[in-house]
């Protein structure tokens, strides 16, 4: 009479020990990785010039794990633009939905951006060393492609009178930005004051009048406030 041998364990497989391990793992990693990008944005926006050092200290940990999620300062930076890229691109497309006026639009878009990279204004100044400007450009291609369809839109309906084509007002708009917050960093004016500033100097730029420009803005951004 013969009997069945039991089926031995497979060694490649991964039981319910191996896969909490794993998965505890994968979590340890993820909150160091946040702490260490949390820690970076307070240090560098207090320093530009903290060091891998600095953060891993601030982070409470060892060097060796910074340069295991970031292998250099110049990736690290890049990651802080990456969020600050994805939450400018969410504050752009939730003042774009189902936009009735596109001079409102532009204005309620440049506001809701500029609350967002005012948090990260020094760390946009450092990203533009770190990364360049064709590089920051990249990232928001389709923030610039939305904008050149509403620009046009705003032309075609008479709300913008300016000879400027839609595409080179991206610039303008990115200029203008970019400026302001040099500007701040340089305590030329106030971060506040110069948030309204940049959507009044820009729809003034594509023609529309002052008065109607600044009413606008102080409306949207009082329902912010």
């Amino acid at each position: 009479m013969s009997r069945t041998k039991p089926t031995p364990p497979r060694t490649g497989a991964a039981g319910p020990a191996a896969t909490g391990t794993v998965t505890a793992a994968t979590a340890r990693a993820d909150a160091n990785r946040r702490r260490i990008l949390d820690v970076a944005h307070t240090e560098l926006t207090r320093d530009p010039d903290a060091s891998m050092d600095q953060i891993a200290r601030g982070a409470g940990v060892v060097r060796r794990t910074v340069y295991g999620h970031f292998p250099s300062r110049e990736a690290l930076v890049t990651a802080l633009l990456d969020e600050a890229v994805e939450a400018v691109m969410a504050a752009h497309s939730a003042a774009y939905a189902d936009a009735d006026d596109p001079a409102r639009a532009v204005a309620a878009a440049m506001l809701g951006v500029w609350r967002v990279t005012d948090r990260y204004r020094l760390l946009l100044s450092l990203a533009q060393r770190a990364v360049t400007m064709d590089g920051i450009r990249e990232r928001l291609a389709p923030m610039h492609a939305a904008g050149v369809a509403m620009f046009q839109r705003a032309l075609d309906e008479g709300r913008f009178t300016t000879t400027v084509p839609p595409r080179a007002l991206v610039y303008v708009l990115e200029s203008i930005v970019f400026g302001l917050m040099e500007a701040v960093n340089d305590g030329a004016i106030d971060s506040t004051e110069a948030g309204r500033a940049a959507p009044i100097t820009f729809l003034t730029a594509a023609g529309l009048p002052h008065e109607e420009a600044t009413a606008l803005v102080n409306e949207l951004a009082s329902d912010l406030s």
